[in-house]
């Protein structure tokens, strides 16, 4: 049997809508205040698309940026997989329309729906695949269009999403050099699907007039059943990326940016402090599929990402879906 191919991340990408949306704006239409959302979200803004502005769009911007980064062309891709619950039509998949958009002829692509865990399980999807032999380089994305998808009505879940994209291309590790893949695992429990979900639009409650008039194409939470789940998973992936390693050989941990109260309740149930934590939920609030990777590539581009440090990746979502990765950078 042929010996793994170990796998790197040869460069991150990632971008933001221009709109820039404050807490303030929800003042206008609903019973809430900047300090109640800071208070139990930790968020203080976040950005939303512009008109014409979709999916694919931010997808294309930031895989551009991961390219650069790695030193390659489009042209170099072998594989597209695009994480996202958001793409801009039901068919095609997001993926085909970056393939297009970025000129990769002979890239194949697909998207996974992992909802937050999005960005997670098509990193861990590209890493197999090199992995085996069946690819060398590939990028994976995430990206989300959530503000499409919000009911301004709802106030405990309208406050808490924005829209960006994030990208990593991977490579064998002996051409990139450096973020290489140690561990990975995926997860998933659907008996809570409810706990985050949107009623109306598949084939279980296709769309129709009443669907839209009962505003069932909207997502929905209960917080409370979510806040528990979160808090247990991301503390359970951190131990379990870090079994085996010394404490002082972590270097970041990059959390999905789900809720500040849940990543410091997180923290605190591993005796933890958040000195080694990446946290931009403040600026760009929950971005499903993308928060991830849009909050690695800030750490690779501020310089927080310390050559032969361990870099933790955790995120938890709808469907309920987790997925961890651990990187020697």
């Amino acid at each position: 049997m042929a010996a793994r191919t170990r796998v790197g991340i040869a460069g991150t990408g990632s971008y933001v809508p221009e709109r820039v949306v404050p807490n303030g704006e929800f003042e206008e239409f609903l019973d809430t205040s900047d300090e109640w959302i800071v208070q139990r979200t930790g968020i203080r803004e976040r950005r939303y698309v512009t008109e014409g502005e979709a999916t694919s769009d931010m997808a294309v911007a930031a895989g551009k940026r991961a390219l650069e980064a790695a030193g390659l062309q489009a042209s170099d891709l072998d594989l597209i997989i695009c994480g996202t619950l958001t793409p801009d039509y039901l068919l095609p998949s997001a993926a085909c329309l970056i393939q297009d958009q970025l000129g990769a002829e002979k890239a194949g692509a697909f998207d996974c729906n992992a909802a937050c865990s999005g960005f997670l399980t098509a990193i861990n999807t590209a890493e197999a695949f090199i992995a085996a032999g069946r690819a060398k380089r590939v990028l994976a994305i995430g990206a989300e269009t959530l503000s499409r998808f919000l009911d301004k009505e709802d106030r405990s879940s309208c406050i808490l999403f924005g829209d960006a994209a994030g990208a990593a291309v991977l490579t064998p590790l002996d051409e990139c050099g450096q973020g290489e893949i140690l561990d990975s695992t995926l997860g998933a429990d659907g008996s809570g699907f409810e706990f985050i979900h949107m009623k109306a639009g598949g084939s279980r409650h296709p769309a129709s007039p009443a669907s839209v008039e009962e505003r069932e194409h909207f997502i929905r939470l209960r917080g409370r059943e979510v806040f528990r789940f979160a808090v247990h998973r991301m503390s359970s992936l951190i131990e379990q990326m870090l079994a085996g390693h010394d404490a002082d050989e972590l270097g970041l941990i990059v959390p999905h940016q789900v809720n500040r109260r849940i990543i410091d309740a997180a923290l605190d149930r591993l005796g933890m402090t958040d000195e080694k934590v990446v946290v931009n939920i403040h600026k760009y609030a929950n971005t499903s599929a993308a928060s991830v990777p849009l909050a690695f590539d800030e750490a690779v581009r501020t310089g927080r990402a310390e050559k032969n440090k361990l870099i933790v990746m955790v995120a938890f979502g709808a469907g309920l879906t987790w997925g961890a990765n651990l990187i020697r950078w």
